[in-house]
C-alpha cells in the first residue's frame, strides 16, 4: 500500500489540488475581471493576487514535471490523447502572465491586456476542465501507447466539465475578492458569489451523476459494498461544506465563504480519487504499471522531500505578510 509508486502518486495528487485551489481563485479573478464596475475595482481584483500569483503556479509545473519524471509512461499516454487542451491551457497561462505585467505599464494599450487577462483566465480554466472530463472518461491505450483519436477528448461530457470548471473558479475567485476587499467591490462580489454557488453546486450534481455512467468501475467504486461506507462520506461533507458556503454568505462572513469552497473543491478532488485509484490514467493503466523503476522513484523521492517543505514555506510566508485586506490606492506597479 506504501509502497514507492504509491507515495509518489500521493505527491502527484497533492500537487495538482494545491494548484488547484491556489491558482483557481487566481484564475477566478481575471474571469470576474470584465465584471468590475470601475477601472480602479479591476485593479484592485488584481493586487489581491500580485504577490502570490505567479508562486500558485510553481504547484502546476512540479505536477506537469513529477509526472513526467516519475510515471513516464502515463505522461507519454496523457500528452498526446489531451495536446490540444494542455497546449491551449499553456498558451493561455502565459497571454495572462503577460497581461499582468503589461497592463501597468501602458493607458493606451491597457483595454488590450485587460481582455487578454481575462480570456487567458476564462480559457486556462475551461481547458482544464476539459482535460479532466477527459481523463475522467477514460483513454484508450493499447501496446503502452495512446491509442486513441485526435478528438477523442472533446465530447459533451468534457465540455460539461470544463464549465463546470469555470464556474467553481469564478466562485473561489469571488469569495476571494469578499475576503481580500470591501466596500463596493466586496458588495459586488458577494452578489456574484450567490448565483455562482448555486451555479457550481448544481454542476457538481450533474458530473458527479454522469461519472459513474463513464466506466462501471467508477460504478462499482462509489456504490458496491464495502466501499460505499466510505464514498457516502463525500457527499455528506460536501454537503456540509455547501452549507457553510451559504451560511457565511448570508451571515456577510469574510473569510467563511472562501474557506467553504476550498473544501468543496478538496472533496471534489478526493471524489476522484476515489473513482480512479489504483489507476493513474483510466480506465486501464494503474500506477505500478506507469511508475519509473524504483531506484529512480528513490532518488527523486529526496530531493523532493526537501524541496516540498521549501516550497510550503515560502507560499505559506508570502500570504501571511500579505494576509488582511487590499488598501486599493496601494498596490502592484
Amino acid at each position: 500500500m506504501f509502497d514507492l509508486a504509491t507515495i509518489w502518486a500521493a505527491i502527484i495528487a497533492f500537487a495538482v489540488l494545491t494548484y488547484v485551489i491556489l491558482d483557481g481563485f487566481d484564475l477566478g479573478i481575471g474571469i470576474l475581471f470584465p465584471f468590475a464596475e470601475t477601472d480602479q475595482d479591476r485593479d484592485t481584483m488584481m493586487n489581491s493576487v500580485a504577490p502570490v500569483w505567479d508562486g500558485n503556479e510553481t504547484w502546476l509545473v512540479m505536477g506537469g514535471g513529477g509526472l513526467f519524471a516519475v510515471f513516464p509512461l502515463a505522461y507519454a499516454v496523457v500528452m498526446p490523447a489531451l495536446y490540444m487542451p494542455i497546449t491551449l491551457m499553456l498558451l493561455a497561462l502565459v497571454f495572462r502572465g503577460v497581461a499582468f505585467e503589461y497592463r501597468w505599464r501602458t493607458e493606451r494599450w491597457k483595454g488590450v491586456w485587460d481582455f487578454a487577462f481575462a480570456g487567458g483566465s476564462f480559457v486556462a480554466a475551461l481547458c482544464q476542465g476539459i482535460a479532466l472530463g477527459a481523463l475522467v472518461q477514460g483513454i484508450e491505450v493499447a501496446d503502452r501507447a495512446y491509442a486513441g483519436g485526435w478528438w477523442d477528448w472533446l465530447t459533451a461530457f468534457s465540455i460539461l466539465t470544463g464549465v463546470a470548471v469555470v464556474f467553481g473558479y469564478a466562485l473561489l475567485g469571488s469569495t476571494w475578492l469578499v475576503m481580500k476587499t470591501s466596500s463596493d467591490l466586496q458588495e459586488q462580489m458577494q452578489s456574484f458569489s450567490w448565483p455562482l454557488a448555486f451555479i457550481t453546486l448544481a454542476l457538481i450534481g450533474v458530473v458527479s451523476l454522469f461519472t459513474p455512467l463513464q466506466n462501471p468501475v467508477y460504478f462499482d467504486r462509489w456504490f458496491s459494498w464495502p466501499q460505499l461506507g466510505y464514498s457516502a462520506v463525500v457527499p455528506i461533507l460536501l454537503t456540509y461544506a455547501a452549507y457553510r458556503l451559504f451560511w457565511g454568505l448570508k451571515t456577510n462572513k469574510d473569510i467563511s465563504p472562501f474557506l467553504s469552497t476550498l473544501a468543496i473543491f478538496i472533496l471534489c478532488f478526493a471524489g476522484i480519487g476515489i473513482s480512479f485509484y489504483p489507476n493513474i490514467v483510466p480506465p486501464s493503466l494503474s500506477i505500478a504499471e506507469a511508475a519509473a523503476p524504483d531506484e529512480s522513484l528513490a532518488f527523486a523521492l529526496v530531493g523532493t522531500v526537501i524541496l516540498i517543505p521549501m516550497i510550503l514555506a515560502y507560499t505559506a510566508y508570502a500570504y501571511w505578510v500579505f494576509r488582511g485586506k487590499i488598501d486599493p490606492s496601494e498596490g502592484y506597479h
